[in-house]
């Protein structure tokens, strides 16, 4: 009896590449280096490639690669939570969304080298964070602290240390770094409730996040109360710095999302999109009005 051969899975569409991307995915780190840029305090003139090279590698580059890899590595999880993503479905078949991924990340280090040294540096740390968070051994995804503590970290953090260290051509200097280091252990909280709409195949396949270890209630009150309390802080220092007007407007911000937090946990399985929608959007404001206020005392 002969065997059948199997056959190579064909290319997939442009398409189905795009939506493994995850462009929706791509703003919060795009928008956490722009904040970068501003809270640098250096003018734009002349420094528009090294602008745009940042704007392509912290979203389609790093993010992208990292969604593929994410999705790759994932597979089975989404099999259960999401079957119609690309791979579960076999839009992208075969080894595809693994070559996709390997692929995004080489080019992603070069463009990196291209634009500096503390770039690189960054990227490197963000896409080993990214393969980390998905790829076995490690697979910090696993982990209800350690996943979204890389997230938080490449998500904002890293892309906001690139932005500075593209404008100013070197290490940012230490209010900036203070800053991105309170947003990233802010966004801890938003990765959190990220985690709620793959509760079900989280437990099935042993995934420890947060929702599925402690139940979906508790987990939006750690949610909340990391996002809070590194901004209250943010706000101190802004005014200890002198950066008044931007200390106020992050700090209304933050009564805001107070008042959104009360009714999301009032029903949190629920309401965690509308609060996704809303309270988060008060939450990046916030980063860009920090940034402003300490980009003018710079």
């Amino acid at each position: 009896m002969s065997r059948a051969v199997a056959l190579p899975a064909p290319v997939p569409s442009a398409g189905a590449v795009v939506e493994l991307m995850k462009p929706v995915t791509w703003f919060p780190p795009m928008w956490a280096f722009l904040c970068g840029v501003v809270s640098s305090g250096v003018p734009l003139a002349g420094r528009w490639p090294f602008l745009l090279a940042g704007l392509m590698l912290t979203g389609p580059l790093v993010c992208g690669s990292s969604q593929a890899a994410n999705d790759w590595f994932d597979r089975h999880v989404d099999a259960i939570n999401e079957p119609e993503r690309p791979i579960p479905s076999g839009r992208v078949g075969g080894r595809w969304g693994l070559r996709l991924a390997t692929t995004g990340t080489m080019l992603s280090v070069a463009v990196a080298a291209a634009v500096g040294p503390w770039v690189l540096l960054a990227t490197l740390v963000g896409l080993a964070s990214g393969w980390a968070y998905s790829a076995p051994p490690l697979r910090l995804k696993t982990s209800g602290v350690w996943g979204p503590a890389a997230c938080a970290l490449s998500y904002e953090g890293l892309t906001w240390f690139t932005g500075a260290s593209v404008m100013a051509g070197g290490l940012p200097g230490g209010r900036v770094l203070a800053l991105l280091g309170l947003y990233s252990l802010g966004a801890f909280g938003i990765m959190t409730l990220n985690d709620f709409k793959a509760v079900t195949g989280d437990r099935a396949m042993g995934i420890r996040s947060l929702p599925a270890v402690l139940g979906i209630a508790p987990a939006a009150r750690i949610a909340c109360v990391v996002m809070l309390v590194p901004q209250v802080v943010v706000v101190a220092l802004l005014a200890r710095w002198g950066a008044g007007w931007s200390a106020a407007v992050v700090a209304a911000l933050v009564a805001g999302q107070v008042g959104l937090m009360a009714r999301l946990l009032g029903d949190p399985a629920a309401r965690t999109p509308w609060f996704n929608a809303t309270g988060t959007t008060l939450y990046v404001l916030g980063m860009l009005a920090a940034a402003i206020g300490i980009g003018r005392i710079a």
